[in-house]
């Protein structure tokens, strides 16, 4: 009991997300009688929340040095102007359409990011600007009309799903093949991860503990699994969403360039007396940013077949609150790439609650800001009784 005590005392801010999360999801399965966990709906909620998904693992780098960007919605939608253009207007063939839109996301970012990094403009007036300068040119690429439709083989990544081989017949047969496979690799993950850590005689869970966990995690993503295998299989989105998670969790806990990112974000003085080029990481999180944006906003267009001028509205602010509900903390240094999926879950799954109950878009919006003050709130009162 002590160490389940310690375990919840060291992990309150991840704990806390994850019962949230966790919460939201029973009240709402409760009060829609059953309708937000049936597989249609668990389908709907990942592909309408994945490019939110997406800017939120690029945002929760930038907060982690302690920066801001209020720009990645309309350079989503500037970027969607452009593979709209490349695509439907010129003609151009998917793939070089969507590598020529994602270095224009490059060079977005490179271009804040060395006014933040370098110039040492506050990243707020950058971005800032950003956000007008980038919305204004969607307007006079698309001279305000609406680019549509996208070619169908663009609107695979996020409309699509992974065929079945096998034909499954009512059960996707290789969704549950997958979910087994991610199920072994999680176990096998953990149990090396374990292994190590007792190598180094660091501190750990108890057996039991680590195998309820680990039990528990599995019966989890098994569950998932088979809810999507009961409608169509699993979105190429997802896979997308998940080679991401998976790729910046690497990169952010096991790398050196990730470590010196919590190093800027935590002291940056400190961080550059110890050696660590701190303008050149600012730099290079501004260009992940934009790629990141750029990404976001071909799933966008995908998903909508249409590159509009009032695509990426207010998505800087649906990022933003998804880091921040994530456990991330303004004042840098802390924040991962996990915890920004929980968060824009649970943005995700509030909208599509209210969504299925009725509830009109003015209280959506209410909701969802004391959602925020919350969270944020949770994080200073944390910090003081840490601190």
């Amino acid at each position: 009991m002590n160490n389940f005590k310690q375990l919840i005392t060291n992990n309150i801010r991840k704990f806390g997300m994850i019962v949230a999360l966790v919460g939201i999801v029973v009240i709402f399965q409760i009060l829609t009688q059953g309708i937000l966990l049936t597989p249609l709906n668990i389908t709907n909620i990942i592909m309408q929340n994945s490019y939110v998904i997406i800017l939120a693992i690029g945002m929760v780098l930038v907060i982690i040095t302690g920066e801001i960007d209020l720009s990645v919605g309309s350079v989503a939608a500037f970027v969607g102007a452009i593979a709209g253009t490349l695509m439907i207007t010129w003609e151009l063939p998917v793939i070089p359409s969507i590598i020529i839109s994602l270095l224009v996301g490059a060079v977005i970012g490179a271009w804040q990011g060395f006014w933040v990094a370098y110039v040492k403009v506050p990243a707020f007036i950058v971005t800032l600007a950003g956000m007008l300068l980038f919305r204004g040119l969607t307007m006079v690429v698309l001279n305000g009309r609406t680019l549509a439709p996208f070619p169908s083989n663009f609107r695979i990544m996020s409309s699509e799903f992974m065929p079945d081989l096998l034909n499954g017949g009512s059960y996707n047969m290789m969704a549950i093949i997958i979910g087994i496979f991610a199920i072994i690799v999680y176990v096998y993950s953990e149990f090396r991860a374990r292994k190590i850590k007792a190598a180094f005689n660091q501190t750990e869970l108890s057996y039991s503990l680590f195998l309820t966990k680990v039990i528990l995690i599995s019966v989890l993503i098994g569950l998932f699994t088979e809810r999507l295998a009961v409608y169509a299989g699993i979105p190429y989105i997802l896979m997308i969403l998940v080679a991401l998670i998976a790729g910046y969790t690497f990169f952010m806990s096991k790398t050196i360039p990730g470590r010196h990112v919590y190093a800027v974000g935590g002291n940056e003085k400190a961080a550059r007396l110890s050696g660590v080029k701190s303008q050149k990481i600012k730099f290079w999180i501004y260009v992940n940013m934009g790629v990141l944006a750029a990404l976001a906003g071909l799933v966008f267009s995908g998903r909508l077949n249409a590159a509009t001028p009032q695509a990426g509205n207010l998505f800087e602010l649906d990022a933003i609150a998804a880091t921040v509900i994530g456990g991330a903390s303004l004042t840098g240094g802390v924040g991962t790439a996990i915890g920004a999926l929980i968060g824009a879950l649970i943005m995700g799954v509030l909208n599509n609650g209210m969504s299925l109950l009725g509830v009109g878009i003015d209280w959506q919006q209410a909701i969802k800001g004391l959602v925020l003050l919350g969270a944020v709130a949770f994080d200073i009162i944390n910090k003081k009784r840490n601190g």
